[in-house]
């Protein structure tokens, strides 16, 4: 059976389960309707939990939508006048998804066409990287997935890549300045998310000035893999040196009172960039 019938197969399923779920739920009838990108996002991502459970239980995955991230990117292309295919083509013919998680992004990635390789490091990984490979033998995919260490002296799996996404990975780095740089020399675009800060967690603003936050081992979110924390400021500059241009750039969340850890003062940057070398 070829891959787009196992997609059609499972998002049959998936609608069916979720679709008993949609009359107990209101919709705002000021809320503007969904893109067919992330419309079409949601219902990769229902297929995707319909998969998943019939494989392990809900607490061995991932537990963040990861494919919500679509959301944000798609608004800022719209006002940007881009859009996700044409700054995913080019003639590599690569796409990496970088900190993949569960790796549903690269199945989505994908199923629309595209030649993905997922990567992540097994020892901070969920579940060690045990979903993605159970993803992929159960919807025969030719995603390539690789533990790489990106705190390391690292190489991905191909010398050159059209587009990397890194999102919600930044600050799981050490030194997030190595990893941006080394990315600049391979990829030609790179769509970035990760959480920013305004303020420190007592109130003192430094919101204009280039600096980073280095959590606590467990401040946030208890998670001892979580390190830096820029303010807007210091990730533009950030993007700079490494050897980006900003091509599309928004915040989301607590865009006045963001702090480095608190939820409830959660921000976040999402952007475009493109490598200077390939500018």
């Amino acid at each position: 059976m070829c891959y787009l019938q196992i997609w059609k197969i499972i998002d049959a399923l998936a609608n069916r389960a979720f679709g008993r779920r949609e009359p107990n739920r209101k919709k705002s009838r000021n809320r503007p309707p969904k893109s067919p990108l992330y419309q079409a996002a949601l219902a990769t991502e229902r297929t995707l939990w319909t998969l998943k459970l019939a494989h392990r239980p809900e607490s061995f995955w991932y537990p963040y939508p990861t494919l919500r991230n679509l959301k944000p990117i798609d608004e800022l292309l719209t006002a940007s006048g881009f859009t996700l295919p044409n700054l995913c083509r080019g003639v590599h013919g690569k796409l990496a998804d970088v900190g993949a998680a569960d790796s549903d992004l690269a199945f989505f990635l994908e199923q629309n066409g595209f030649s993905v390789h997922a990567i992540d490091f097994e020892p901070t990984n969920f579940n060690r990287m045990q979903g993605i490979r159970i993803l992929k033998e159960a919807l025969n995919s030719a995603v390539t997935i690789r533990s790489i260490d990106l705190d390391s002296q690292f190489s991905l799996p191909s010398e050159q890549y059209d587009t990397i996404f890194l999102l919600g990975i930044l600050y799981h780095l050490k030194n997030p300045f190595f990893v941006l740089e080394k990315l600049a020399g391979i990829a030609r675009r790179c769509f970035l998310g990760t959480r920013i800060a305004k303020k420190t967690p007592d109130g003192h603003c430094f919101a204009k000035y280039p600096v980073a936050y280095l959590l606590e081992p467990e401040e946030c979110n208890r998670d001892s893999t979580n390190f830096w924390v820029f303010s807007g400021e210091c990730l533009k500059r950030l993007i700079d040196r490494t050897g980006w241009n900003i091509l599309a750039y928004t915040t989301i969340g607590d865009t006045i009172n963001s702090t480095p850890a608190d939820p409830a003062h959660d921000e976040r940057a999402f952007c475009v960039l493109e490598s200077k070398s390939a500018a």
